[in-house]
């Protein structure tokens, strides 16, 4: 490539002599900023997500998981990473996870799953669910904070670790920082445990709900 750029510039110099141009009159070849930034609305930055190759986690992805809701939604809900049923739908929070997670938004919160915004932290599957590459949750980052910045909640629930740590950037262990209210840029985060990890540990549905009436007050 800089072969290329070095011959593409010569050939120009030598055009621009036999115009009469001095070689310091003008740049004759000048490489263009790329434009990074993301699209400013939800639906074209799904449409970006949608065809998203940037890390190896799109070579074994059924579909691109993005974030469903209410686009002016109060309350913004994060998880970790799609789960099988959600790679294979293309929908956010299905399956058996997805049915706790709307028995905790309308039996606790008292709201219809409709009414939030629902996202995760990874756009597809991870290979290792539990402990997502930090390379790939990076490669995420952009299109999670793109999402809160459109959506512009009061509220953001993180469930699970990884949404904590991503949001935060703070690496403390989930059940030292659960139902404590963070202040972030634009609005207030509190964190609790994954739908996932409720299936697996009945026994914490105390723990969630106590977290979930935190929430409810603050809405």
């Amino acid at each position: 490539m800089k072969n290329l750029k070095n011959a593409l510039l010569l050939k120009q110099l030598y055009q621009l002599k036999q115009l009469g141009y001095r070689y310091t009159s003008v740049t004759p070849y000048k490489d263009e900023e790329p434009n990074l930034s993301l699209p400013n609305t939800l639906e074209n930055l799904k449409k970006q997500a949608l065809a998203c190759h940037l890390c190896d986690l799109s070579k074994q992805r059924n579909k691109v998981v993005f974030g469903k809701g209410n686009p002016q939604a109060t309350l913004l809900i994060v998880g970790d990473t799609p789960s099988s049923s959600d790679d294979s739908s293309g929908e956010v929070f299905t399956g058996r996870t997805g049915e706790l997670l709307t028995k905790m938004i309308e039996n606790v919160l008292g709201l219809n799953r409709e009414n939030v915004y629902i996202t995760n932290a990874l756009k597809c599957r991870a290979i290792d669910a539990l402990n997502p590459s930090s390379a790939h949750l990076h490669t995420c980052y952009p299109y999670l904070l793109k999402e809160i910045a459109l959506v512009e909640p009061k509220i953001v629930l993180a469930l699970g670790q990884t949404a904590y740590h991503m949001l935060t950037q703070d690496d403390s262990p989930l059940e030292k920082v659960r139902g404590i209210l963070h202040t972030q840029e634009g609005y207030q985060l509190i964190a609790t445990y994954h739908p996932n990890h409720l299936l697996r540990n009945p026994a914490m549905k105390k723990e969630v709900f106590e977290d979930l009436k935190r929430v409810k007050e603050l809405l």
